[in-house]
């Protein structure tokens, strides 16, 4: 396997991992029940309840895009981009709240900050190897 190939493949895995776990908030639609585990709210009010929900959904749908982005090169930047600065966003409005950080799971943290490190990577080799491609120039 090349050096290329091998690159690709990990390019996709991280891609396809970390989409598949940021899908896991949507299944508070189904089961309230994972919000305490998740955020640490338990027996929410209606409206809490339905904002936690459509985020779960937002998650669903940056999760899908991720893995979408894991099989189509060329949304590969636009999606990781995207994906850090949500991910960043929210760790930066728990992180910067003391009252909010003690509910949040560890392991939320810890993989969105992952997710942040390794999709900066998978970022700057997107563009490395988009500068590295020659440009077709078409005539006018």
């Amino acid at each position: 396997m090349s050096s290329a190939s091998r690159g690709e493949t990990v390019v996709r895995a991280a891609f396809t991992v970390t989409g598949l776990i940021t899908t896991l908030p949507v299944l508070a639609l189904v089961n309230a029940s994972m919000l305490a585990m998740n955020y640490g709210v338990s027996d929410p009010d209606p409206m809490v309840l339905a904002l936690l929900q459509h985020r779960g959904v937002l998650q669903l749908l940056l999760g899908a895009a991720l893995i979408w982005a894991a099989f189509s090169p060329p949304i590969r930047l636009a999606t990781a981009l995207g994906a850090i600065l949500a991910k960043s966003f929210f760790l930066g409005l728990i992180l910067s709240n003391a009252t909010a950080r003690p509910d949040l799971s560890p392991l939320s943290i810890v993989f969105d900050l992952s997710c942040i490190v390794v999709l900066a990577a998978v970022t700057v080799r997107e563009v490395v190897t988009r500068r590295a491609r020659p440009v077709a120039h078409t005539a006018a």
